[in-house]
């Protein structure tokens, strides 16, 4: 497409040739005849004036001091307008449609006609495919699930009976959905007795799944993931855990059961929370944080382990740095103390 049409879809204020033809996107510094970039940041303002980009995506605000070679599109918010572009060249799967040889189908699963499966895939009973699902090879779909209209299912995927999974969802590989949760009850001559794992797992509308993330069945009832929800790779949630819509989780982070999170979270990776608690909408929680206790304040930011508030933590941080040079100065105070006793007394005689 032209710049011009590029900036119809954008909704910006085009400068230069709008007759451009755009074939690709590119990372700015290796971007040439043809391609697509964009600047979301002040420091990265340098590569306008070298880049061999045809368009580049920019800050209304950012001010150029020379010429510069692409075409330009001024937005609000570049990074977000980019995506849009990524969006539109992501279409290699589009015109997969049917059934591939090699897969099982029981002959009670409703599938959409223009729904893809492709080969080695199992598709148990009463199943409901929706339209537009796209279930990669080898993967396993239970019994009575349910996939809605647009979700993509990636190679390698395990999808335990009765989950139900919305719309435009993207559910990358190895990830397993309702698997039992964590349930064993010590008994009296030892050991532990298992508790059987009856519920299930729902993911609402508009949900991504990295890779290799587990999501376990509640106990009784849902594990519930709510609408936007963005779940990086390696992540552990587990039984009756309830995720608010559009809260986000980076990798290798571990939900205990039954903890509710609320709307608009941001969790960074390798963070525990315990099971039971409340965290309320809008919190942060730093990488590496060890939640212990329900966060009630909304939009508050925590750190450390036992997580507490973020910038009190820093304080204790810069408290703990200076820690060596506060003991020196103590003793140093000790010891004039002890002189100053010692001249008191000898006055004192």
């Amino acid at each position: 497409m032209t710049a011009l049409q590029w900036n119809e879809i954008l909704g910006g204020t085009i400068e230069g040739n709008r007759s451009a033809v755009i074939t690709h996107p590119a990372k700015i510094e290796e971007a040439g005849e043809g391609a697509v970039s964009f600047i979301a940041q002040p420091r990265y303002i340098e590569f306008a004036y070298t880049t061999h980009a045809s368009l580049l995506i920019i800050d209304n605000n950012f001010v150029l001091e020379k010429a510069i070679k692409p075409t330009i599109i001024r937005v609000e918010q570049p990074y977000l307008a980019f995506s849009k572009v990524l969006e539109k060249f992501n279409k290699p799967d589009d015109d997969l449609v049917g059934i591939e040889d090699g897969s099982f189908i029981d002959s009670t699963a409703t599938i959409a006609s223009n729904a893809y499966v492709g080969a080695f895939s199992y598709i148990g009973k009463n199943v409901k495919i929706g339209q537009n699902v796209k279930i990669f090879p080898n993967v396993f779909v239970g019994n009575e699930v349910e996939i809605g209209d647009g979700t993509v299912i990636y190679s390698g995927v395990n999808i335990y009976h009765e989950c139900r999974i919305g719309k435009n969802c993207m559910i990358h590989s190895g990830v397993v959905i309702g698997s039992d949760g964590f349930g064993f009850a010590p008994v009296p001559e030892g050991g532990y007795k298992k508790i059987p794992q009856l519920g299930n797992v729902v993911l609402q509308d508009n949900i991504e799944v990295g890779a290799n993330t587990t999501i376990d069945r509640a106990t009784l009832g849902s594990t519930r993931i709510h609408t936007g929800v963005k779940l990086d790779n390696l992540i552990h949630i587990a039984h009756n855990v309830e995720i608010g819509e559009h809260t986000v989780i980076a990798a290798q982070t571990g939900i205990s059961g039954s903890t509710r999170i609320g709307k608009n979270c941001r969790i960074g990776g390798q963070v525990g929370l315990v099971g039971h608690l409340v965290i309320a909408d809008g919190s942060r929680i730093n990488a590496q944080s060890g939640v212990s206790k329900s966060i009630n304040e909304k939009n508050k930011a925590v750190t450390g382990s036992p997580a507490f508030d973020y910038h009190s933590s820093l304080k204790s941080q810069a408290f703990y740095r200076n820690l060596p040079a506060l003991v020196k100065r103590l003793e140093e105070l000790e010891l004039r103390v002890k002189e100053f006793e010692h001249d008191a007394a000898s006055i004192a005689k």
